[in-house]
């Protein structure tokens, strides 16, 4: 007798969660949509940067008793904040007995270095110029007739690089004729030799750099000693570097139809209108109701029999 007591609230228990499932019929939980990208704001800044003239000699005097470095830059600019210059002469002192030295002479000497949020550009040019070293008053070690170099980064694309020579170069007093396949070498007795490289650029995924002209000098004129320069000079150069480009957000995966999300907590019976309760509901509901009469009509012959 005891154990058919407590037999029959189990069954009536199952029963009563086979209804309630039956009602409620099956819930899916959909995730909800995530972004895998950044909040599309610029990672970084670009820069930009150009030259029209860099040197980087040095300078023996009277039998290298005195040495006198010679570091110069004409219209040097740095971007981010535009930047242009336009001088056109550079000059030293104390390399020409104690007088002031023109480098460079020129009737054209731009620089200018420019930053936004979608490019960096850096461009260099000069036109009818002429360069001198220590020891050569009267020679210039180099004279073009027109040089430029370009350099442009934008955001999300190939940087490009590139460098333009027109005219006529004179290295030495000797007319040239450059190659960019490889260095083209002057030398002239008793003045000294010049080495130049034509148009170098270089360009990575984000940044470039173009060169015009690159000059790697030895001179030492009739080997008097008097000036003795070694090194290098640069003209027309520009370099750059891209902005970082904006990350695109992703727009949220579209829900799945028939699948409701459901947040924890909420009453299922409350939303069946809303969440897709079918046609076959009424039916459902009727078996549910039917499983309670049979599972209380059992209860009521076992306590009868139980009397008996």
């Amino acid at each position: 007798m005891n154990s058919n007591v407590f037999r029959m609230p189990a069954r009536r228990s199952a029963a009563l969660a086979a209804a309630a499932a039956l009602v409620a019929g099956p819930v899916v939980l959909a995730a909800p949509a995530q972004a895998t990208g950044g909040a599309g704001a610029s990672g970084g800044k670009g820069k930009a940067g150009a030259v029209v003239l860099r040197t980087g000699l040095d300078v023996s005097l009277l039998d290298k008793s005195v040495q006198v470095p010679l570091r110069a830059a004409l219209n040097e600019v740095q971007a981010p904040a535009d930047a242009d210059r336009t001088a056109l002469t550079v000059e030293l002192d104390g390399v020409d007995q104690g007088k002031p030295f023109t480098v460079l002479r020129a009737d054209v000497a731009t620089a200018r270095a420019t930053v936004d949020e979608e490019k960096a550009e850096g461009y260099a040019n000069i036109a009818h110029a002429k360069v001198h070293v220590p020891g050569l008053p009267l020679l210039s070690l180099i004279e073009v007739k027109e040089v430029t170099s370009k350099a442009v980064c934008a955001a999300g694309a190939k940087p490009v690089a590139e460098s333009n020579l027109l005219g006529a170069v004179t290295v030495l007093g000797k007319k040239v004729t450059l190659s960019a396949g490889g260095p083209t070498r002057v030398e002239v007795p008793g003045v000294g030799e010049v080495t130049l490289d034509l148009s170098q650029t270089r360009t990575t995924s984000r940044t470039a750099a173009a060169t015009a002209l690159e000059l790697r000098v030895a001179v030492n004129p009739l080997k008097l000693n008097v000036a003795d320069v070694q090194g290098t000079v640069t003209l027309a150069e520009a370099t750059c570097e891209a902005p970082a480009a904006p990350v695109k957000q992703e727009q949220p995966a579209p829900e799945k139809e028939g699948v409701v999300p459901q947040t924890a907590g909420e009453p299922v019976a409350e939303n069946l209108a809303e969440t897709g309760g079918s046609s076959t509901t009424p039916y459902l509901a009727g078996g549910a109701v039917l499983l309670l009469a049979v599972g209380g009509g059992s209860l009521v012959l076992v306590r009868a029999r139980g009397r008996s």
